[in-house]
């Protein structure tokens, strides 16, 4: 592993060791409102999508929340890190990172564990929907697969679409089988854009609008695009290995460290982290 990702993914930790002191590794519900360990995303604004601090999906219409601040555990066990699946408390995690809704089901990225996991939100039941529990890039089904430091999820209404941050890979996953395949990324970092495994990465976060994923392509400052049908990667803004703060249009405009994405359907947003501000990109 590289200097930078072995650093990189201890500042992650260390940040998730502090929510999760916080938190207590359990997953909160408040009315709509999902808060996990790493991130706080927004069920309830569409059938189909979600919305994240740092990994986010898009959401394709609008739902005024009406919240009573009634906050609840979902699932999870207060003080107990672990990957038991079960029903509600019974179950564990270990710093689960972010989320996405579908169909009455809560995905959830567990950074810990190296794991995705599905939560019934009618009834708390947990299962591991897809992963090993060990690192690793193994396409396959369910289990089969394995990820490493999954972080980002957005889903499409038919297929997940993960960050695998460790990997530097975007990952599907087919809701309905669990087949998970490679959609992008070499496996180690770059900034190559290309189609398929053609193309690299170094430490995505992702959104998506239906047709097409949006990368926050952090350590390579730029933001980037890969169309869902057929896996071909373009840079839509910033330069790599070039950080700054300009405005303006696709690669003449700069980032530094673009850490999340979100969509409202019109516009992406972007948190350019070291930049300390909120982005725009029409």
């Amino acid at each position: 592993m590289s200097t930078f990702l072995e650093d990189f993914l201890q500042l992650t930790t260390n940040l998730d060791k502090i929510m999760n002191n916080l938190l207590n590794k359990t997953i909160i519900k408040s009315s709509a409102i999902l808060l996990l360990g790493s991130g706080l995303f927004f069920g309830g604004c569409s059938s189909t999508s979600s919305t994240s601090t740092d990994n986010s999906t898009t959401t394709t219409s609008s739902t005024t929340l009406s919240l009573s601040a009634a906050v609840t555990t979902l699932a999870g066990t207060a003080g107990s890190s672990g990957s038991a699946d079960g029903t509600g408390t019974a179950a564990t995690f270990n710093q689960p990172y972010d989320g996405t809704v579908d169909n009455g089901n809560l995905y959830v990225t567990e950074f810990g564990n190296h794991l995705i996991r599905k939560i019934v939100i009618s009834s708390g039941v947990v299962t591991t929907f897809a992963g090993t529990g060990s690192r690793g890039s193994a396409d396959g089904t369910g289990t089969a697969a394995s990820f490493n430091f999954p972080q980002g999820i957005t889903n499409d209404g038919t297929n997940l679409f993960v960050a695998d941050v460790g990997n530097h890979l975007i990952r599907k996953i087919v809701i309905s089988s669990g087949v998970v395949t490679t959609i992008a990324g070499t496996g180690s970092a770059g900034n190559a854009d290309g189609t398929g495994t053609a193309a690299s990465f170094n430490a995505p976060g992702i959104t998506n609008d239906g047709t097409n994923l949006f990368v926050a392509d952090r350590r390579n400052n730029t933001i980037r695009k890969v169309v869902i049908s057929t896996g071909v990667v373009t840079t839509l803004a910033g330069t790599a290995g070039t950080s700054g703060t300009t405005d303006g249009t696709g690669t003449a405009a700069l980032f530094n460290y673009p850490a999340g994405i979100t969509s409202d359907g019109t516009s992406l947003y972007v948190t350019d982290n070291i930049n300390h501000t909120i982005r725009k990109i029409d």
